[in-house]
């Protein structure tokens, strides 16, 4: 009998991963995400922008101001290289 394997989540408010403590979204749940919306890309990038609005309000939430720009590359900008073809 093999584990399961722990999906890569966040944890609020803090928006680390619950795997591997990295920044959500990290690399694996890029992965994950860009797997579960394949030929949904405007519905993965809605996803993504509202989970970073979440994420805004919780950085708020405890007092903190975030910083938008790294927020915004850490959500979203990895987006741009998910959706290039693979030259061969």
């Amino acid at each position: 009998m093999t584990a399961r394997p722990r999906p890569h989540l966040p944890m609020r408010p803090a928006w680390l991963c619950r795997n591997c403590a990295a920044p959500w979204p990290c690399g694996p749940a890029q992965l994950d995400l860009a797997t579960e919306f394949y030929g949904h890309s405007i519905a993965l990038a809605f996803y993504l922008a509202a989970s970073m609005q979440e994420a805004i309000d919780d950085v708020y939430g405890l007092g903190l101001r975030p910083d938008l720009s790294a927020m915004h590359a850490r959500f979203l900008g990895w987006l741009a290289v998910a959706r290039r073809p693979h030259r061969l």
